[in-house]
């Protein structure tokens, strides 16, 4: 049987990951060119000359003497930690076949726990960050889902009160194979809610295939085509093929939910579905996508311990 070429590729190895990022310097280095490509650009008056004030690990700009970090205004500001436990979080994190579970990765890096949940939150949060940016494109397979369950003696099915809805979509290529996915925490499934929904993550022009839920039409204010089908209920409802890679990743990200975190907390589930996301979409490359979300965490606000204990925001 021929092997699938992406399932099969080398990935970015754990050895080759040492070799690479292996010391305080390579990972110092790494985050500065994924910061700055081009050269230093002082974040006050984007001056190109500076000196190194060594005694304090600061970059100081030639033109306004304003003196920054490397780390200030990106993920890892104010950090402790040694950039190389951040970067192997990281590596843990943007290579793992499914998930880490937090308790998983203070194990692997060897922090307390509540460094190791403020760590994959905040990577979580950068990988949310980014893919929120890109609009899903082409053929749509879009669903409405629900995570968790009924509390005892409470309202059953989608009245249920410990139930978070939340958007499923996946894009297709012409061939009809998947590019990629969007899962987003929504306070409803109204017209309003996939509106506006729809106004961030699909682009213009784009096919969209929905169940007959009412609320899908919605897309059309984003000038996309819509088509409904109406599904009716049962297990057969599920084997539709307009609806097959998006009950498959539904699928996929559910168990692996379930078996990775057992339980999480639905205020924090836009982070988790992001992270699920962030891979599948960035799967054809996997070599590649450590030194691509340095880029992103260079380029993500920092995000302090309060504001991470917050309900995320819906996106």
């Amino acid at each position: 049987m021929k092997k699938n070429p992406i399932q099969f590729q080398k990935g970015f190895s754990l050895m080759y990951f040492l070799k690479r990022y292996g010391s305080e310097a390579q990972c110092a280095e790494a985050l500065f060119q994924a910061r700055w490509p081009s050269g230093f650009q002082c974040p006050s008056c984007a001056g190109r000359r500076y000196s190194v004030v060594k005694t304090r690990h600061l970059y100081q700009c030639t033109t306004c003497h304003h003196q920054t970090s490397l780390t200030s205004g990106t993920l890892f500001e104010h950090t402790k930690l040694p950039l190389t436990v951040w970067f192997l979080a990281i590596h843990l994190l943007t290579q793992a076949k499914t998930a880490v579970s937090t308790l998983a990765l203070m194990r692997q890096i060897g922090v307390s726990y509540n460094t190791a949940w403020s760590i994959k939150h905040k990577i979580m949060q950068a990988m949310k960050e980014r893919d929120d940016r890109k609009p899903l494109t082409g053929i749509i397979q879009l669903d409405d889902v629900y995570w968790g369950g009924e509390h005892r003696g409470g309202k059953r099915g989608r009245g249920s009160e410990n139930k978070t809805p939340f958007v499923a979509a996946v894009a297709l290529n012409e061939a009809h194979h998947p590019i990629a996915m969007n899962l987003n925490v929504v306070k409803g499934f109204r017209s309003s809610e996939i509106k506006r929904w729809a106004g961030k993550h699909l682009e213009p022009g784009s096919l969209v295939y929905s169940d007959g839920l009412a609320c899908f039409s919605a897309v059309l204010d984003r000038g996309c085509h819509h088509y409904s089908i109406v599904t009716g209920g049962g297990p057969d409802s599920v084997t539709k093929e307009e609806f097959a890679w998006v009950n498959t990743m539904i699928g996929n990200v559910k168990r692996s939910i379930n078996g990775t975190y057992h339980a999480i907390n639905p205020k924090h589930l836009p982070r988790y579905l992001a992270e699920f996301c962030y891979r599948f979409n960035r799967r054809f490359d996997l070599q590649a996508m450590m030194p691509r979300f340095l880029v992103a965490a260079a380029n993500t606000p920092p995000m302090p311990a309060r504001l991470l204990k917050l309900a995320e925001a819906y996106g």
